[in-house]
């Protein structure tokens, strides 16, 4: 495996790591037609890449998983939400290689990233997620709930 910078390019691939992240249960919650369609979703990739989105992309043999930060704002938040000036962070990874240390090394990654684009990066995540547990190990808090979602955030 190796990462590199996501591009421009990546939008297509972003997209389907974004329905792997909503499907994160492996159940089909959404199809990417609804997917498309749910706006407070789709900010999350609509438009990639403007200035100030950054991102990586894991590869073996083809792209495997993604991790990707962009600035939501107050009037178009995402879900985890916190602040204009702090990006929030989308990924996913594909079903048959979860578990194999892609999603650890793909936020590692992104958080070494970061600092270039700000002090903090959020993100949005149902506490069954077992990616929560990742991202408290990277240093993750809890910061709010919305829903049945954890806002958390990490100092960069």
């Amino acid at each position: 495996m190796f990462l590199r910078a996501a591009t421009a390019d990546d939008r297509g691939f972003l997209e389907e790591m974004l329905l792997e992240a909503y499907n994160w249960d492996g159940q089909p919650r959404f199809t990417m037609e609804q997917l498309r369609a749910e706006d407070h979703a789709w900010r999350y990739v609509d438009g990639w890449m403007r200035p100030g989105d950054f991102g990586v992309i894991a590869e073996d043999g083809g792209p495997i998983g993604a991790a990707w930060a962009r600035l939501l704002t107050a009037d178009r938040p995402g879900y985890g939400y916190v602040a204009d000036d702090v990006p929030e962070l989308s990924i996913g990874v594909a079903p048959g290689q979860r578990g194999r240390g892609v999603g650890r090394a793909l936020l590692e990654a992104l958080v070494a990233a970061a600092p270039e684009y700000g002090s903090r990066l959020s993100l949005s995540v149902e506490p069954e997620n077992r990616a929560a547990d990742l991202y408290r190990s990277l240093g993750f808090r809890k910061v709010g709930r919305s829903g049945g979602s954890d806002t958390m955030v990490l100092e960069v």
